[in-house]
């Protein structure tokens, strides 16, 4: 059986780490290098950095900032927020990050995910969906959340996991920030839908949170911030409650 994965999510504006609920009202959570050598030490699996303005902004993700980070954690690094375009993603690969995220520019030019999994691999190639429930239908947005789209989650998912999308980061806005535990449905059904991994992010507030989209929800890694950068929940401390409750999780 694949171990489940704990990633640490640093969202990243103006060079500080944020966290807001539902996408807004943002916070400072500390500086970004700093945090990323402390959850790598701790056993984090993973970490995930998100320039979550760079799209809104129409610039690229903070390049000096993503060197820093990857030379300070001897984890796998996955880089968001801007990226649009082959340069793009070599220019990250080459500051340090294991793997990129894209969405926005994944919804607007489909053929990116095909074009970048050729050239990079598909095991480097992340497609971030945001989702929210409107009236009983699940549908991707862009532009850190800001705006709607007529795309069906599910479908969007099936559609770049096809086009060579090695892992999918499913972040529910309506869940996000509010720690009232992951969105299990849906997570759930994207799971079974797909081929590849898929990474479950927003609402975690709580450990059995984490054991529930495990195994309710069939995420093969959750995603979390506010609770591990304001000290909530510890990853040493996480990962043995999920040991005692059966999910099998790296040491």
């Amino acid at each position: 059986m694949l171990t489940k994965r704990i990633i640490p999510c640093l969202d990243i504006k103006e060079g500080r780490t944020v966290k807001g609920v539902n996408f807004v009202d943002l916070r400072d959570a500390g500086d970004p290098v700093e945090l990323a050598k402390v959850y790598a030490e701790e056993g984090a699996d993973e970490l995930v950095f998100l320039d979550i303005t760079a799209t809104v902004e129409k610039r690229k993700t903070l390049i000096d900032l993503v060197t820093k980070v990857a030379k300070a954690i001897n984890i796998p690094f996955t880089v968001g927020g801007g990226i649009s375009t082959i340069e793009d993603v070599k220019a990250l690969l080459n500051a340090g990050a294991d793997k990129i995220s894209i969405n926005s520019a994944a919804v607007y030019n489909p053929q990116i995910v095909n074009d970048m999994a050729a050239e990079f691999g598909s095991q480097c190639i992340v497609v971030a969906i945001d989702t929210r429930n409107i009236d009983g239908i699940d549908f991707v947005h862009t532009h850190g959340g800001r705006t709607a789209t007529l795309l069906n989650t599910q479908q969007w998912a099936l559609e770049v996991c096809e086009r060579g999308a090695g892992e999918i980061l499913l972040t529910s806005m309506d869940h996000d920030g509010t720690k009232a535990g992951f969105a299990n449905g849906i997570t759930s059904e994207i799971s079974s839908l797909l081929s590849i991994p898929v990474i479950a992010s927003g609402g975690a507030g709580n450990m059995e949170h984490f054991r529930d989209v495990f195994t309710a929800g069939k995420a093969d890694a959750a995603l979390a911030a506010s609770i591990f950068h304001f000290k909530e929940i510890a990853i040493p401390d996480l990962k043995g409650y999920l040991a005692e409750e059966g999910v099998s999780v790296r040491g």
